[in-house]
C-alpha cells in the first residue's frame, strides 16, 4: 500500500472532494456497491446514486440493518437497484414484504469468507475527520468488515462527517490516499435509543433478574440487541470487574463503563479493553466512543471467531430468540419462510462461550408473544414449516424465561422437554405436555 506522507494528504484530500451528485456519477450500470452496516453506512452518497436511475441500472448493495430512510426503499427504484442484508432490521421486513431485499446467510465469525464470496466493486463509507497523519476512522461499525470492503473494492468513496467518533482498533481506518473520493457532509447518525429503567416490562425485569444470578462478579459478557439485553444490562449494576468481548455495543454497555462496573480487570483476552465488533445506540454512546482508549474495534470476524472468544475465562454470552422447540432447537431468523433477523453471530458466542474456562451460553426469552391471532407460547412443540433452526439443540446450554431457568447442555430429550414445559407459561404447560406425550417425547 503506497500511502501519502503525511505532508502530503492534505492536498489530496482537497484534490478528491466532490459533492454527493459528483461522487454519484462515478458509479456505472452493474455497478456492485457494499457499506458497512447501520450508522456507518452513508444515505446521502446512496441517495445521490439511486437518483441517477434509469440512467444507470442493474446496481447491487450489500449490507445490513439499515438505519437511515434511502431512497431505494421507494417501490419506483426495485426493477433497477437490488439491496442484499446480511443482518435485519424493521426497514429489511418492510422491504421483504415486497420482496425486494436479499438475504446473505453466514456467522458473523465467516464475514470475511462471505465478503470474499459476494465481490464488490464500490466500497462506500461514512467515516470521521483525518487526523493529522490523514487516517479517517470507519466509526461505530466501520470495523464490522470496512477494512476488506475498502481492500477488496476497485473505487472506494467516503462521507467525512463530524458525528463519526474516531475510534481505536484493529483494520478500524483508512488513509485519506486510499479513496477516490471525499463527500464532506455533515449529518446526525442512525440511533437505536436504549428504553428507560422505568419503561421496561416487569416480565422481561424478571428475565434479567434470573440472568443475573447467573453472572459471577469478573465474569466477561456479551449481550445481544434487545430490551431483554438492556434489561440485563441495568441490573448487572450490582456486580464487580466485569470486562467484555462482545459483537455489540449498547449504551447499557456504555453505563456500565461509567459507573465502573465494566473495568475488565479481570479479562484474561485484551484485559482493561472493551472488545467488540460494531456499536448501535444513541448519540451519547457515539459521542462516548470518541478517542476512548478503553473501547477497542476488531472486524467482526476477529471478535466472533469462538477460539477468540473462548481466550475470555467465563465468558457469559446472553442472546435472545423468537422461539424454541421443546427438544431445544432456537429459532432466531425467521417465522416460517418470513425472515426477521438473520444468521449474526448467535452460534459463534454459543460456542466460544462454553468453550471458555468457566463460560455459560444463556438465552432469554418471553415465555409467550402476542400476535394477530392471540398470545402464543414461546416455547412450542415443533417449529411452523420453514422456520430456520440458528442453534441446534447439542449447543444449547441454559433457556431463561420469566419463571425460571432450564439447564439443556447434555441431557436426554425427555428431560430437555419437562425442563422447558417447567419454564413455559403455566397457561401453555398441559397443552404443551399432551403434544410432547402424543409426538412420544416424553412417556
Amino acid at each position: 500500500m503506497n500511502l501519502i506522507l503525511n505532508h502530503d494528504w492534505k492536498e489530496s484530500y482537497k484534490a478528491k472532494l466532490k459533492s454527493p451528485e459528483e461522487a454519484a456519477m462515478i458509479i456505472k450500470s452493474g455497478d456492485i456497491i457494499t457499506s458497512p452496516p447501520g450508522p456507518s453506512a452513508s444515505p446521502v452518497i446512496l441517495n445521490a446514486i439511486v437518483k441517477r436511475i434509469p440512467e444507470i441500472t442493474n446496481i447491487t448493495y450489500n449490507a445490513g440493518m439499515a438505519m437511515y430512510l434511502y431512497e431505494f426503499l421507494k417501490p419506483e427504484y426495485d426493477q433497477h437497484f437490488k439491496y442484499n442484508s446480511m443482518f435485519n432490521g424493521p426497514l429489511e421486513r418492510m422491504l421483504h414484504k415486497r420482496n425486494h431485499v436479499g438475504f446473505m446467510t453466514g456467522h458473523y465469525s465467516t464475514a470475511d469468507i462471505i465478503l470474499s464470496n459476494n465481490k464488490s466493486n464500490v466500497a462506500v463509507l461514512n467515516v470521521s475527520p483525518p487526523d493529522e497523519d490523514g487516517w479517517m476512522s470507519l466509526g461505530p461499525c466501520g470495523a464490522f468488515v470496512g477494512r476488506d470492503q475498502i481492500e477488496n473494492a476497485e473505487t472506494v468513496i467516503v462521507q467525512v462527517n463530524k458525528e463519526v467518533p474516531y475510534v481505536y482498533g484493529i483494520k478500524a481506518h483508512v488513509h485519506v490516499s486510499e479513496v477516490d473520493a471525499i463527500v464532506e457532509h455533515d449529518m446526525p447518525l442512525g440511533e437505536l435509543p436504549l428504553t428507560p429503567m422505568s419503561e421496561m416490562s416487569e416480565t422481561y425485569m424478571k428475565i434479567a433478574s434470573h440472568v443475573v444470578d447467573m453472572i459471577p462478579d469478573g465474569a466477561t459478557i456479551q449481550l445481544g440487541l434487545g430490551d431483554i439485553a438492556n434489561a440485563v444490562g441495568y441490573l448487572l449494576e450490582s456486580k464487580r470487574d466485569l470486562g467484555a468481548h462482545t459483537e455489540m455495543i449498547s449504551d447499557s454497555m456504555m453505563n456500565l463503563i461509567k459507573k465502573g462496573v465494566l473495568n475488565g480487570s479481570r479479562k484474561t483476552f485484551r484485559p482493561g479493553k472493551v472488545v467488540y465488533g460494531f456499536a448501535f445506540g444513541s448519540r451519547e454512546l457515539y459521542k462516548f466512543m470518541e478517542r476512548n482508549i478503553l473501547l477497542e474495534s476488531m472486524p467482526i470476524y476477529m471478535v466472533n471467531d469462538p477460539r477468540t472468544i473462548a481466550l475470555n475465562d467465563n465468558l457469559i454470552s446472553i442472546n435472545n430468540a423468537l422461539m424454541i422447540d421443546l427438544t431445544g432447537q432456537i429459532a432466531s431468523e425467521s417465522f416460517g419462510y418470513e425472515m426477521y433477523s438473520g444468521t449474526g453471530g448467535q452460534l459463534d458466542f454459543v460456542r466460544g462461550a462454553k468453550m471458555s474456562r468457566g463460560g455459560k451460553s444463556i438465552f432469554a426469552i418471553e415465555s409467550t408473544a402476542k400476535t394477530k391471532d392471540g398470545i402464543i407460547s414461546k416455547i412450542t412443540p415443533s417449529f411452523p414449516a420453514g422456520t430456520i433452526v440458528t442453534t441446534p439443540r447439542a449447543d444449547v446450554q441454559y433457556v431463561v424465561t420469566e419463571y425460571g431457568v432450564a439447564d439443556l447442555y447434555n441431557k436426554t430429550i425427555e428431560q430437555r422437554v419437562n425442563a422447558l414445559i417447567n419454564i413455559a407459561h403455566p397457561d401453555f404447560r398441559d397443552s404443551l405436555r399432551f403434544e410432547a406425550k402424543k409426538n412420544k417425547l416424553i412417556y
